[in-house]
Parts: structure tokens; C-alpha cells; sequence
């Protein structure tokens, strides 16, 4: 298992409402949370098999922005 980082924009519970679909729907990823109170929004995704650009391509669908950290 391997954790990944974002920085999001991210920025309230109804944006979290938007993102949620697009990252249950991926089959790869075990876990995900977004910190809120964090000021980058960080994005923390616990997967087996997904990359970088896999997790952002899957925000992007949502209209957000992950940039790893």
C-alpha cells in the first residue's frame, strides 16, 4: 500500500460533495481523505496500484485541481 499527497483547491464540505463520486468510483484506491483545515487542502489517497496522474485526472473529472506534494 502506498499513500499519496495532493495539494487541492478543494475548499469546503460542498466541494467535497462533487470530488467524493469521482474517487469512490476508482476501483484502485483503498482510502482518501481531504484535511480542510489544512491551508494546501491536502488530498491523502492510500492505494495499491494507482499513480499520481491517475488520482489527479480523477479530481480533475470532478473540476478540481490535485498537484502532488
Amino acid at each position: 500500500m502506498k499513500t499519496l499527497k495532493f495539494k487541492t483547491n478543494i475548499q469546503c464540505h460542498n466541494c467535497l460533495a462533487k470530488v467524493s463520486p469521482k474517487l469512490n468510483e476508482e476501483s484502485g484506491i483503498a482510502s482518501w481523505e481531504v484535511d480542510l483545515q489544512d491551508p494546501d487542502r491536502t488530498l491523502t489517497v492510500n492505494t495499491e496500484n494507482l499513480e499520481p496522474a491517475d488520482i489527479k485526472k480523477a479530481v480533475l473529472k470532478a473540476g478540481f485541481i490535485a498537484d502532488v506534494k
